[in-house]
């Protein structure tokens, strides 16, 4: 089945009760766990939807898997570090961690911001 036109195949679902609809995609791209993705640029895609079955999508297109780029400047920030800062100051996770990322990931600097407010 795979290789086959995407109009022929949308006839031979038809006749096993497989409702197809193809779609007007630009771009489709598949999140992986390991922080890459799959993406097909201009894809044929049909919905094939069977009775009592879950949508099933078909994609049709040269497959490239895109490493995940952090943007320019991006610091990583530890739960470590947000712990450290969150227990030195009494600030909330979420405030540690926001001052973290205006800081650089300095946790003195950080340490120091939030004293200073409070």
């Amino acid at each position: 089945m795979f290789g086959m036109n995407p109009r022929d195949l949308q006839k031979a679902m038809k006749r096993f009760g497989i409702r197809v609809e193809e779609l007007n995609a630009v771009r489709i791209s598949v999140e992986l766990d390991d922080g890459s993705k799959l993406v097909v640029e201009e894809p044929q895609v049909m919905v094939m939807r069977a009775k009592g079955q879950p949508p099933m999508l078909y994609v049709v297109g040269d497959l490239k898997r895109v490493e995940e780029e952090k943007e320019e400047g991006a610091v990583e920030i530890s739960d470590e570090d947000i712990d450290l800062v969150v227990e030195q100051t009494g600030a909330s996770r979420e405030e540690a961690r926001r001052v973290l990322e205006e800081v650089g990931g300095d946790i003195a600097e950080a340490i120091l911001r939030l004293q200073q407010r409070g």
